[in-house]
């Protein structure tokens, strides 16, 4: 009779067939995944949800139409120029270099058009830039 204890055998994990099934899924998850390409993208803009709107009491509101025009403080831009819009911009900033530009853009409006806002404001020394939008609820009403 054998009464020595015997070592335990540590229980062994097989890693192999976890590996595989892991490797399935992984396949199956990269096959059945749809990926939308960049040209098929459709945006709306500009929607966002807002609790309140701010009140800028030194506030600059510049208007870009659907086709390129420009209103400042609703007063209408001669040309489409970021030279012309720069001088009006400047005029209209009472504040001076405190005033915040409020980009009140038209969702078809040509990017070109809101970044030209953008540099008049850099080269009218404006450095508070804020973008318009409406509310989605406001947006699903129209």
């Amino acid at each position: 009779m054998n009464f020595r204890p015997r070592g335990k055998d540590e229980p062994e994990i097989n890693l192999i067939p976890f590996i595989d099934v892991l490797l399935v899924v992984l396949i199956f998850l990269m096959l059945s995944t749809t990926y939308s390409k960049f040209t098929e993208l459709q945006l709306r803009l500009p929607v966002a949800d807002a609790d309140a709107q701010r009140d800028y009491p030194r506030e600059v509101v510049v208007g870009v139409a659907s086709d390129g025009r420009y209103t400042v403080n609703r007063q209408p831009i001669a040309g489409r120029s970021v030279d012309l819009l720069a001088g009006a911009l400047a005029d209209a900033a009472k504040a001076g270099k405190d005033s915040v530009v409020i980009v009140s853009a038209d969702a078809a409006a040509p990017h070109q058009s809101v970044i030209s806002v953008l540099e008049a404001a850099r080269r009218s020394g404006l450095q508070q830039v804020t973008f318009a939008a409406q509310s989605s609820a406001q947006a699903g009403g129209r």
